[in-house]
């Protein structure tokens, strides 16, 4: 319909007038780390396969037997077409490796969320949410009618006051919150908050997307100061560290039960094809047996944020905050002409006054590209001809 047509084309063009405007373009990733676009061969630093396993030959190999065996896909819903042995043993090693009792897989991390938070609480409910949490997590929110209410990022303080305010109100209190948060790399204080649900009769959730794999000795961010963190739903992506695709929730026994009969994105979506099952088992295994290169991505970072003269990173996500989005796309386009490809992250992705770089590293990346990357950084985007202070963390 025109009006249709018309309503698109304005919409565009004010997204076009922001220089908010997004566009796919096609990149063909050649190993772990190099991407071709346009023609030229550039070293990734946006990608989250942290620890390089869509190309492990192990993770391959795993993926092809698989396919080899039982087709390219899973037919139907788990609960019509049967499940299959590959997603019983996927779910039980990773609750072996979270330290539950269960886990269920879902299609992805954002079809987790949005069957989830629904499941577990209601209209009568309340929902405290990181104001930096990931959209999956608010969307999941906005989907069960609770009573949403988001805190200031990382505070804790701001948590108790809340609770201390609103939880008589309501029957069940869910805390919602990023691991480690996509785009500035921090990580969540998760063993304060889980006091804090403790002791109000709250039900902490984490989305460990970006943990899994690269914190934490590779078990995420419940485990990052040696002593986990009492978090009683753990919830995940199979799409990033792990270098498959789906998502996950390791919880209690009776809790994955309930998800199971009331999840309606995982009743209602087709099950994941046993070869992304068959790769991400294969994947865990390289992470719990190899912890040590798990820990390479967080060192490669905190390479990287040294020659920078930037803030020491808790996770392999280094944001390079510019403010405007023009200057996102800048340098962007600056770092692809020296042979990096960095993508401009813009508002909404990010809030207003906060476009920025972000990158990523990976195991594999090699030192002397890091330190190259960090002087054109430093001295060309940045401008910064001396140190400065930067305040700890």
């Amino acid at each position: 319909m025109r009006s249709l047509d018309e309503f698109a084309a304005a919409k565009i063009g004010e997204l076009e007038r922001s220089s908010l405007r997004r566009e796919l373009t096609e990149t063909v990733r050649v190993t772990g780390i190099w991407t071709l676009r346009n023609g030229r061969r550039l070293l990734s630093f946006c990608c989250n396969d942290y620890l390089n396993l869509t190309h492990h030959p192990l993770v391959v190999e795993a993926a092809s037997e698989a396919l080899r065996l039982y087709g390219v896909g899973a037919g139907a819903s788990r609960f019509v077409t049967g499940n299959h042995p590959l997603y019983t043993e996927l779910e039980r090693r990773l609750a072996r490796l979270k330290d539950t009792q269960a886990a269920c897989v879902f299609g992805s991390g954002y079809l987790a969320n949005l069957g989830i938070i629904p499941a577990l609480v209601g209209p009568h409910d309340l929902i405290l949410i990181d104001e930096l949490a990931h959209a999956c997590l608010w969307g999941g929110s906005r989907l069960s009618r609770a009573t949403l209410v988001p805190f200031r990022h990382a505070d804790v303080g701001h948590v108790e006051a809340l609770l201390l305010e609103l939880r008589r109100r309501h029957p069940h209190v869910l805390i919602a919150t990023d691991g480690v948060f996509s785009m500035d790399g921090d990580v969540a204080p998760l063993h304060g908050l889980a006091a804090l649900a403790h002791h109000h009769d709250a039900w902490l959730l984490a989305d460990d997307a970006h943990g899994l794999g690269v914190v934490g000795r590779g078990r995420g961010s419940s485990f990052v100061r040696g002593q986990q963190a009492d978090v009683p739903l753990q919830m995940g992506t199979l799409s990033k560290a792990l270098g498959a695709y789906g998502g996950y929730i390791c919880a209690s026994s009776a809790v994955i039960d309930l998800l199971r009969n009331r999840a309606r994105t995982l009743i209602y979506s087709t099950g994941l094809p046993p070869a992304i099952v068959a790769a991400a088992i294969a994947a865990l295994d390289v992470i719990e047996q190899q912890p040590d290169y798990a820990a390479l991505p967080l060192a490669k970072a905190s390479a990287f944020a040294r020659g920078a003269w930037l803030p020491q990173p808790q996770s392999p996500i280094v944001p390079v905050v510019l403010g405007t989005a023009e200057a996102a796309l800048a340098g962007s386009a600056l770092l692809a002409e020296n042979g990096f490809l960095v993508t401009a992250i813009r508002p909404p992705t990010v809030p207003p006054g906060t476009a920025r770089l972000r990158l990523t590293f990976t195991a594999q990346h090699p030192d002397d590209e890091i330190d190259r990357l960090a002087d054109i950084v430093r001295t060309r985007i940045l401008g910064r001809s001396e140190p400065i202070a930067i305040p700890a963390q």
